[in-house]
């Protein structure tokens, strides 16, 4: 499993095509249709990036960019502009809000994938690339594997975060509210039942075995580690 891509783009040609691409690539690629969809999915789940197209009805991409960068729980995300301006103060413009890139519209798949790809290495927080292992566990964030005992599992995007945010930080109790924070993002508003639930979704992945590493610390929250309770 790769990095999870929103892309926000009205036109249907170009999102199938898109689509199709990152597809291919491994990504798990989210669709909205304007920038009002783009805060519906952002709440739903924070992606690792984020296509937008300059062009969209209502709120334009741009002002969209420009609210998202200046949003705490959004500023991390990546953007990448997608465009059909040309002009060089244009271009400027898109990167002065906070985009990380643009790509001209017309654009080749291939040039579009290693941009992306280009951006997402740029991105990636110092340390959080480097594969860590506990208790048989095995996560690879440079190609978003986990693998328990040498076997690989099959583990949905937001449980993939949560995991990798409890191997990076091991043997520390984190209260629902905290691990909404780090995993879903600070200001992304969703229920703290929402962590329960991907908590148990987490546990299954794992099975029964690993799944005990996830411990739950009552009246505080959760916790992951290897040292029985």
């Amino acid at each position: 499993m790769q990095a999870t891509i929103l892309l926000v783009e009205d036109e249907p040609e170009i999102q199938e095509m898109v689509s199709r691409v990152l597809a291919r690539e491994g990504f798990d690629v989210q669709l909205a249709g304007d920038s009002s969809e783009a805060h519906q999915r952002l709440a739903e789940q924070v992606p690792d990036l984020m296509l937008v197209d300059w062009m969209l009805p209502g709120t334009s991409g741009i002002d969209l960019a420009r609210r998202l960068k200046r949003d705490e729980g959004t500023a991390e995300i990546p953007i990448i502009m997608l465009t059909a301006r040309t002009e060089e103060d244009n271009r400027v413009q898109g990167l002065e809000v906070g985009a990380d890139d643009y790509i001209t519209k017309p654009f080749s798949p291939r040039e579009m994938v290693a941009r992306l790809k280009a951006v997402l290495r740029r991105s990636t927080p110092p340390g959080m690339d480097t594969p860590v292992e506990i208790g048989g566990i095995h996560l690879d964030p440079v190609g978003h594997w986990v693998t328990i005992d040498g076997e690989s599992v099959n583990i949905g995007p937001t449980e993939y975060r949560l995991l990798q945010f409890f191997m990076t930080h091991p043997d520390r109790v984190y209260t629902r509210e905290q691990l909404l924070d780090q995993v879903w993002g600070a200001g992304i508003y969703v229920e703290e039942r929402t962590v329960d639930v991907h908590i148990r979704r987490l546990r299954k992945v794992l099975g029964e075995a690993h799944g005990k590493l996830v411990q739950t610390v009552r009246g505080a929250g959760y916790r992951f580690s290897t040292r029985q309770q």
